[in-house]
């Protein structure tokens, strides 16, 4: 039995919210350090990286040859390619669902966001894994055993810099559609239930 209308348009506006997605930035890292006190910063779009500032990815990338990191290239992170398309399928799939309305549709596209953000988190980590691990030999500051992953989540020090990585303002607005989605589906079942035992 599908849940009431009002849920169902509930269920769609949170679908449709994604589409922000690709004007909002989904992730950003921050990175303080005596010499850089007004400090450095990356974001990360749904295709895209740059940096907070106007040159802060050029100074990342300068920074990170000293000590052997490979060149942030947003162009080289297949991803990129990839979250615009899976954006729209995702907010395609949850308009269906709405418009179906049926409890198993609903929670089957819930299911479906909850894997594609966990693999996107997953590959996140996965990215910085490579960047921070991976290092040139012939790197001009060595330091043994030291790894410069940036924190997936939360606050980590580099050798003098300090990297603090969070969700930015489209993360969370992913996180509201995951729950407003949820939201409409407890709310509609609840409702359903209320009115076959009535």
């Amino acid at each position: 039995m599908p849940i009431s209308n009002h849920f169902r348009i509930l269920a769609a506006v949170a679908a449709l919210s994604l589409l922000t997605l690709y004007a909002l930035p989904l992730w950003s890292i921050d990175l303080l350090a005596p010499q850089y006190p007004e400090g450095l910063g990356l974001v990360i779009k749904a295709n895209t990286i740059q940096g907070k500032g106007a040159n802060d990815l050029a100074t990342i990338n300068e920074l990170n040859h000293y000590i052997g990191m490979k060149e942030i290239d947003p162009d080289a992170v297949p991803e990129l390619r990839v979250m615009p398309w899976a954006i729209a399928v995702l907010a395609v799939l949850g308009l269906g669902a709405a418009a179906i309305g049926r409890p198993a549709a609903l929670i089957a596209w819930l299911g479906v966001f909850a894997v594609a953000g966990a693999a996107g988190m997953v590959q996140f980590w996965r990215w910085g894994y490579d960047y921070g691990h991976h290092l040139a030999p012939d790197a001009i500051i060595k330091v043994p055993g030291m790894a410069y992953q940036p924190p997936l989540l939360g606050t980590k020090q580099m050798l003098n810099f300090t990297a603090t990585s969070w969700p930015a303002v489209g993360g969370y607005v992913a996180g509201a559609a995951f729950l407003a989605f949820a939201l409409a589906i407890w709310l509609g079942v609840r409702e359903a239930r209320t009115h076959a035992r009535a």
